[in-house]
């Protein structure tokens, strides 16, 4: 199959493929006479995979490091196990960011009744904190 198939069937823009071919991710297929790539079934298996790492939200080096495992099945998948417990370490500790910036923002609407009279409570907020001072959201 050409690239734009392995596109559409995968959902990976063409870029992004390219990019996986540079970064040894996705080997490159063999060329047909007229120089263009022809990808085959295992190419579709690969950059699926990498597509499915990718949207539990891998780091690329991590999607390498598993792709090694899956060239080499006879390997401990204790190392498999420990590499998805880092990606959960940064998961985690992202939706605990996640809950402090909601916090945060919660605290920053309160100051606005949505009356729209007078000064704006938020924007007071902000101005205040873009001038060094404390504020509702970031207190000192």
């Amino acid at each position: 199959m050409q690239i734009k198939e392995l596109s559409s069937a995968t959902g990976v823009d063409i870029e992004t493929i390219r990019y996986y071919e540079r970064q040894g991710l996705l080997p490159e297929p063999a060329r047909r006479d007229n120089g263009y790539r022809d990808y085959q079934a295992a190419h579709l298996e690969r950059l699926s995979f990498i597509r499915h790492c990718r949207a539990l939200d891998m780091p690329l080096a991590e999607v390498s490091r598993l792709l090694g495992f899956v060239d080499a099945p006879e390997q401990h998948c204790g190392d498999v196990n420990l590499l998805v417990d880092e990606q959960l370490g940064r998961v985690r500790a992202r939706l605990k960011s996640m809950r402090a910036l909601e916090k945060q923002l919660l605290q920053l609407r309160a100051q606005c009744a949505g009356t729209h009279e007078g000064r704006c409570g938020i924007l007071d907020e902000l101005v205040s904190a873009a001038h060094g001072e404390a504020c509702v959201c970031h207190p000192k």
